[in-house]
């Protein structure tokens, strides 16, 4: 019996749990300008997932890569949810 499959699902679970308050937080406090971190970041997940020779953490580095590139996308979402008053906007940071 093989665990990898369970334990990948779990490690995905758990990533996209994670990257939902880094997009909140990202926004509140930074706007949309550090978008581009997640694009390097993204770029190296990927890139890490074609070199690594391991499949399991071939898969995790590739989940975290384009979960990194899904999180561009959500913090100009979350941008949005913050201007149509969904979530607080940060009275200390200028526009």
């Amino acid at each position: 019996m093989t665990w990898q499959g369970l334990l990948l699902g779990a490690a995905t679970f758990l990533i996209i749990g994670i990257f939902h308050p880094i997009v909140i937080k990202t926004e509140y406090y930074f706007g949309t300008k550090p978008w581009w971190v997640f694009l390097l970041l993204g770029i190296a997940g990927a890139g890490a997932a074609l070199l690594v020779e391991d499949l399991f953490w071939s898969a995790l580095c590739s989940i975290i890569g384009f979960s990194s590139l899904w999180t561009i996308k959500e913090l100009f979402e979350q941008k949005e949810r913050v201007e149509k008053g969904w979530f607080p906007r940060n009275p200390k940071r200028k526009k």
